[in-house]
């Protein structure tokens, strides 16, 4: 007998929308049964960009009339960051594993409710820090965890990414009620990043915002020190009205070396070592989607759902970053007051 299928669906049809498509398309233990946005049009148009044979699809324009086809075992929610909580609620008391776009809430209220609400219903749910499957992090990672460069004592991590009206996002991203802050709208990722390199959670920081376009409804740029609980310390940014290509940039010292992206300074490691040793692979260097690793992300979901586990991503998992995200920016709003973590209990 054939393998049933994990039936799943992607509500939104933003500019992710289609990568999520394409890798569950690609993973041999689900198949794609439905798609939905607020306009029907976009909904087929992503199936389209996919190559979805949309015969064979359901096309929705009402999120819970997705939720309650008995098809849907599992969902993407690829909206605006403000609908997060509510439609993360609903999947959730629906029976239905999902992964979510970051940042999964803007404030503190929704961030508890969709964390509860996921913890009450039990589903499976991965956070979209697709990072964790970037080629270049694997590798920092493993190397991390082999002690290469020893206890770190020092972490850094920036977000830099121009945005601008180029962005299909652009009209909602700008703004405070949608977008949030610089930190939540993405540099979450940087949050993320150090935390799962650093393996310590973050207990203090103070943080300063800036920048220049007054286009956004936020300062577009924001850095915080921070303070792990492991004593490490650190420095955090996020920019959007920077003038560069996309940097991703993240700094490690350890007390027996350092890496730098894909660089690295080990001479326990590596003995007589005068140079940086540089690994060749796909660095975090673009903020075009279509780089990014959904295929990993997508596959790791499914096995999360197959083999009953947890995610290392989910909400549960992730709640912690974007207490950072809500915790750097009010401490940017009081002029850089220290704010000390856990903010939720």
């Amino acid at each position: 007998m054939a393998e049933k299928k994990i039936g799943v669906a992607v509500w939104g049809a933003g500019w992710v929308s289609t990568e999520h498509l394409k890798a569950y398309d690609r993973n041999p233990h689900c198949e794609v049964v439905a798609v939905g946005s607020r306009r029907e049009s976009s909904a087929r148009e992503k199936a389209a960009l996919a190559g979805l044979d949309a015969t064979k699809l359901a096309f929705y324009t009402d999120y819970d009339a997705l939720l309650s086809d008995e098809r849907v075992d599992a969902l993407s929610i690829c909206t605006p960051n403000h609908l997060h909580v509510e439609e993360g609620v609903k999947a959730a008391a629906a029976g239905k594993h999902f992964i979510i776009e970051k940042p999964i809430a803007l404030d503190l209220d929704g961030l508890r409710q969709l964390r509860d609400a996921v913890r009450k219903a039990q589903v499976k749910t991965v956070v979209s820090f697709v990072l964790h499957w970037n080629p270049s992090f694997l590798n920092t990672k493993r190397l991390l965890d082999a002690g290469v460069i020893g206890k770190i004592f020092y972490a850094e991590c920036d977000y830099w990414h121009e945005i601008s009206d180029w962005y299909g996002g652009w009209e909602w991203v700008r703004t405070k009620a949608s977008g949030g802050s610089s930190f939540l709208a993405a540099g979450c990722h940087a949050v993320d990043a150090l935390l799962w390199f650093v393996g310590s959670p973050i207990v203090e920081v103070a943080a300063f915002s800036g920048g220049w376009d007054k286009r956004f409804e936020y300062p577009a740029t924001e850095v915080a020190i921070v303070r792990f609980a492991s004593g490490t310390v650190g420095k955090l940014s996020s920019s959007f009205d920077c003038q560069l290509p996309y940097s991703f940039n993240v700094d490690l010292l350890g007390d027996k070396g350092t890496i730098r992206d894909n660089r690295i300074w080990a001479k326990e490691l590596l003995p007589g070592q005068t140079k940086w040793a540089e690994i060749p692979t796909i660095l975090p260097d673009s903020g075009d989607v279509e780089h990014h690793p959904f295929e990993g992300e997508i596959d790791h979901f499914i096995e999360c759902i197959l083999g009953d586990k947890e995610s290392e991503v989910s909400v549960e998992a992730c709640v912690h970053a974007h207490e950072v995200c809500i915790a750097m920016d009010m401490s940017a709003e009081k002029g850089g007051e220290i704010v000390r973590l856990p903010l939720l209990d």
